[in-house]
């Protein structure tokens, strides 16, 4: 403990933003993980309390926050009807999309559900989140009938995952995304407005809150859907919602303003009667 001092650490941070060259955001990841390791700290070794206080009162910093990045509706159905359906993992790609949107569930969590999670007579899906904390999802009826299609690709061990690899195994978070960046690439030719779009599986998650709010879903009601502990981390998808900015700006009533009108002095229109 003794060589983990605030100024290690801040060294450390320092390091990470001016020699590796990450950018600010990872490099208040890197202090809340620390964080954890330093509170943990605190009940193993509390003849260091005075050391570790020092390291929790390191400030996060300021950053810009981008806006959320999501697709529209016509997107949105280019990515999902991408794969082809003809082959295994196309047939499981696209599946795997239409409830990664239904659901707007993490990566994470799509890559966790199994078989045994899934209750097509309700229907339903157990999706385990953060913090063994579980949600239960209700699913289209579009979603229920491409899930029952691919449920006879699957093993009817019900502890299978249902989005398995090549290898029989849960996919990776790696995995899910290279296989959207080939439904991406190929949606392209039929939607070009995703040439200038960084899709990613979280962007999808994005995606679902925002059309869920463009609908009229009351904010804490999407929290509840997302998995999100407080509705205040949902509050940025009503920032970057132009269209929602528009019509709260149209209940109100423009101040009233004159039109200045230009009148020409004598001096400038003997200049133009002169030319």
């Amino acid at each position: 403990m003794e060589d983990l001092d605030a100024r290690a650490i801040l060294d450390f941070l320092d390091h990470v933003e001016n020699d590796r060259g990450n950018a600010v955001s990872s490099r208040n990841v890197r202090l809340s993980a620390i964080r954890s390791f330093f509170r943990y700290c605190a009940y193993q070794a509390p003849g260091s309390m005075a050391a570790i206080q020092k390291v929790l009162s390191i400030p996060t910093k300021r950053t810009t926050r981008r806006d959320v990045g999501f697709l529209s509706t016509e997107e949105m159905q280019a990515i999902i009807a991408a794969p082809d359906l003809s082959t295994w993992s196309g047939m499981r790609d696209h599946t795997m999309f239409a409830t990664l949107y239904n659901t707007g569930a993490r990566v994470s969590e799509i890559t966790g559900i199994k078989i045994m999670d899934l209750s097509l007579s309700t229907p339903s899906v157990r999706i385990h989140g953060k913090g063994r904390k579980e949600r239960v999802m209700p699913l289209w009826q579009s979603t229920v009938k491409l899930l029952k299609s691919w449920l006879k690709r699957l093993e009817a061990n019900p502890e299978h995952p249902l989005f398995p690899n090549a290898r029989d195994k849960s996919m990776t978070r790696h995995g899910v995304e290279y296989r959207l960046g080939i439904a991406k690439k190929s949606a392209e030719t039929q939607c070009p407005s995703l040439k200038q779009k960084r899709v990613s599986p979280h962007s999808i998650r994005h995606t679902t809150a925002m059309h869920l709010l463009q609908s009229g879903v009351d904010i804490s009601v999407i929290a509840l859907w997302l998995g999100h502990e407080s509705p205040v981390t949902t509050h940025h998808y009503l920032q970057a919602d132009l269209a929602i900015k528009k019509r709260i700006l149209e209940k109100l009533d423009p101040p009233r303003t004159k039109s200045v009108l230009f009148k020409p002095g004598d001096t400038l229109l003997r200049f133009l009667e002169s030319l």
